[in-house]
């Protein structure tokens, strides 16, 4: 299953409510991914430019993207950022194709 890594943050309204009732965002974050065909790997909470880390499987790109959706729209998180990682693996393979491909490319400006 593809993993991604999303990062983003959650809104004063969501920090203010957890401050009252601390809660595992974690555990939420698992049973929507489950709903999904998904699994969490790991869950952060991070300092910095974003505040929270989650590391997940999701069957495709479209289940990811509909889990993104589902918590976007509930308002206590913004500014998610996901990428798609590949393990070095999955990364070797690509770099094989790649040098079967790279042959039949022409860069641009180039003869």
């Amino acid at each position: 299953m593809p993993i991604f890594i999303t990062q983003g943050r959650y809104t004063r309204e969501a920090i203010k409510g957890m401050v009252v009732k601390p809660e595992d965002r974690a555990d939420a974050v698992s049973r929507l991914l489950s709903k999904a065909g998904g699994r969490l790997i790991a869950y952060y909470l991070t300092f910095g430019e974003y505040d929270f880390l989650a590391i997940a499987e999701a069957p495709s790109e479209t289940q990811m993207a509909a889990v993104l959706l589902a918590a976007g729209s509930g308002g206590g998180v913004t500014d998610l950022r996901t990428t798609l990682a590949m393990t070095s693996i999955e990364a070797k393979g690509a770099f094989a194709a790649a040098s079967d491909l790279a042959p039949h490319f022409r860069p641009a400006g180039g003869t």
